[in-house]
């Protein structure tokens, strides 16, 4: 023979808390698996209006006129240690993934979309920061940059 006492139910607190936060986790791998099919989509776009950056969360788009593009350059960064990642400020940084807002060794600030640290693109702007995107053709994108450019209208230049 035995007595059996009840526990007091938590109500209905405890099964919203766990409801929330099971919501949550379900926006952040929504967030994850978006981000990892878009980004398989991204590019960089370049016009006589200038860069298009198509990234998830991240995408831009700015006018020829406001790209440095006598500083444009192909980089390595597994060779350029100063232009390595140092602080992710507002992004995504996984393995052979970083898009967002970072900050560099050399303390500039930086758009990447590096999916490839040994074929990246490096193209300041009068912005206050840099983009860094990683592209099949690093060197063909600073020449496309420069030809387009060239043919700008006076407004985008």
């Amino acid at each position: 023979m035995k007595e059996v006492f009840p526990l007091i139910s938590p109500g209905n607190t405890a099964l919203l808390v766990i409801l929330s936060l099971a919501a949550v986790l379900a926006a952040a791998v929504a967030i994850l698996v978006v981000l990892v099919v878009t980004l398989h989509r991204g590019a960089v776009e370049v016009s006589a209006e200038g860069l298009r950056l198509r990234v998830p969360l991240y995408g831009r788009q700015l006018p020829m006129r406001a790209l440095l593009l006598d500083a444009a350059r192909p980089v390595n960064l597994t060779a350029e240690h100063d232009l390595g990642l140092k602080w992710r400020t507002n992004g995504i940084g996984l393995p052979r993934c970083h898009v967002g807002w970072f900050k560099l060794r050399n303390g500039d600030k930086v758009l990447a979309a590096i999916t490839d640290p040994q074929r990246v693109a490096l193209i300041p702007s009068r912005e206050g920061f840099s983009l860094l995107v990683s592209v099949g053709d690093p060197q063909g994108l600073v020449e496309a940059l420069r030809r387009f450019a060239s043919t700008a209208t006076p407004d985008n230049r």
